[in-house]
């Protein structure tokens, strides 16, 4: 299963790249819009794991883009921030299957990885 990673803190995407590669997942860690979309240009990925608030670039647009060259990929936000609660970023990109917080324990965001890839 191959996983991209969009985060901007390095220490946090690590820390769930670890887990992931763990679980035998082959990981890519990008910490903004114009590395995750080079990315995508050069492969697929099963599911990106995309924090709503990067410091470089938009979510959504990497969101938009991975919809548009690779519909099979399914996307797992996380967020730090209450914007979206009310489940509204599911009606904005059809590849989304998940929301959930920057805190969620990483074995616990490894678990709905794991879930989802089997999808793509």
């Amino acid at each position: 299963m191959k996983v991209l990673i969009a985060e901007s803190n390095p220490d946090l995407g690590r820390l769930w790249q670890r887990h992931m590669d763990r679980q035998g997942m082959t990981t890519r860690l990008e910490t903004g819009q114009s590395g995750a979309i080079s990315a995508l240009q050069t492969q697929s990925f099963d599911v990106i794991v995309l924090n709503l608030v990067l410091s470089e670039g938009s979510a959504i647009a990497i969101a938009d883009f991975a919809s548009y060259r690779h519909p099979e990929s399914q996307i797992v936000f996380v967020t730090n921030t209450s914007f979206f609660s009310d489940g509204s970023i599911f009606s904005l990109n059809a590849n989304t299957r998940a929301l959930v917080q920057t805190d969620t324990p990483p074995e616990d965001l490894t678990a709905m990885v794991e879930h989802y890839g089997r999808i793509a």
